[in-house]
């Protein structure tokens, strides 16, 4: 069965995460160049194919000092690995699941990320329109970002788990 392509709609899209501070708050952040595609025999998305790239030298948590330190070699040592990727092994669309090989810093794992499917539109100049919703967890230290730094009163500056999320939408490819 022929699929048709879905390219990212970069401008409706985006990519964050948050991860705990001081262990009292969150910081977000976000990767706002990204790209991807999904392929799909259908517009259920049942059979789909994810891929997504994020430019990590985008990277913004509104501190220019802390974003500094993210593209450094104590984080995503942007100058040796400039991209984050994701690639889809299996989507579940009745259990809302896909599981897929995450990219950071050349370590390559399995994750999977809860979706929600919003559903298909056509925008006012007669594009359509397909919208997901994405929401997961991983480990940071399993991607070699494992820098740190104890606190006088126990805990750690930055958890290792750290929530990712992402609001995607795609525009289908013409025939």
């Amino acid at each position: 069965m022929a699929k048709t392509t879905w390219n990212l709609d970069p401008t409706h899209s985006e990519l964050q995460f948050k991860v705990k501070h001081l262990m009292v708050t969150n910081v977000t952040g976000g990767f706002p160049a990204i790209s991807g595609t999904v392929e799909a025999g259908d517009d259920s998305f049942s059979d789909a194919v994810v891929s997504f790239t994020a430019d990590v030298s985008s990277i913004t948590t509104n501190n220019e000092q802390r974003d500094g330190h993210l593209k450094g070699a104590d984080f995503f040592e942007v100058e040796k690995y400039p991209s984050i990727s994701f690639k889809s092994s299996h989507y579940n669309a009745a259990d809302g699941k896909i599981t897929g090989d995450l990219t950071i810093r050349d370590v390559t794992k399995p994750v999977t990320l809860d979706v929600d499917f919003g559903g298909t539109a056509k925008d006012p100049w007669g594009n359509e329109k397909a919208g997901f919703s994405l929401t997961g967890k991983i480990n940071r230290k399993d991607f070699g970002l494992t820098w740190n730094a104890s606190l006088e009163t126990g805990g750690v500056l930055v958890s290792e788990e750290v929530k990712l999320s992402a609001e995607l939408q795609f525009v289908k490819s013409a025939s």
